[in-house]
């Protein structure tokens, strides 16, 4: 039986943080967590100790916040919720992709797993979400998506976008007027040193981008 959380739609949103920084960092601190929820460091450490009593999480200096299974399977539950909301939204009321993660944000602690389910059949039982990520099935397994970025390719180099790990709406509308969404080819022109702009063709068109930006864009194993 799933633990009960206390006070619910917080700590959910600390499970899935923890899940998400640790795809992408080897330890995962609670400076991390405070940065991406907007939260002082002394309200992680307090809700750190919280989860740790409900053996959700382990922390230690050297090895940081992990989930344990039990905290991994809500973590993969909130975001199925939300990935699952998100391309409902795009498919079924004509969300744009940078409209979807707010609502989905509100919306992905209060459907049941019933509801949600009902929302994955809808669909066709999609994989993935409209940012390309990975939507966790219903028995809490998730593909490992993590591969290079953007900024790994190579002058010359040809790759496909395989996800966007940024929720930004402001940065997804600018990709989106670029035409670089998951699926679409990018080629790597040149890439100017020191942190410069990087020039590539994206279908069929030459654009200028910088490093920031194309960190956050991951191309196809």
């Amino acid at each position: 039986m799933m633990p009960r959380l206390h006070p619910g739609p917080s700590a959910e949103d600390y499970l899935k943080t923890v899940y998400k920084l640790s795809r992408e960092h080897r330890v995962v601190i609670p400076a991390m967590v405070a940065g991406q929820l907007g939260i002082s460091s002394a309200a992680v450490t307090k809700m750190v100790k919280r989860l740790r009593e409900q053996n959700l999480i382990r922390y230690s200096r050297s090895q940081g916040i992990r989930l344990t299974a039990a905290g991994e399977k809500i973590a993969l539950r909130i975001i199925r919720h939300h990935r699952l909301i998100e391309l409902y939204l795009i498919r079924a009321l004509e969300f744009t992709w940078d409209q979807v993660h707010e609502e989905a944000e509100r919306l992905e602690h209060v459907i049941s797993d019933f509801f949600s389910d009902k929302i994955d059949a809808y669909l066709g039982f999609p994989t993935r979400d409209p940012h390309g990520a990975p939507i966790p099935t219903k028995d809490g397994r998730i593909e490992d998506t993590l591969g290079q970025r953007l900024t790994d390719l190579q002058p010359g180099q040809r790759s496909i976008i395989h996800h966007v790990s940024n929720d930004d709406a402001a940065l997804l509308r600018y990709l989106a007027e670029l035409g670089m969404f998951p699926g679409v080819e990018v080629k790597m022109v040149t890439k100017e040193p020191f942190g410069g702009p990087y020039r590539i063709v994206v279908s069929g068109k030459t654009q200028i981008i910088g490093p920031d930006l194309a960190n956050q864009v991951y191309m196809s194993p």
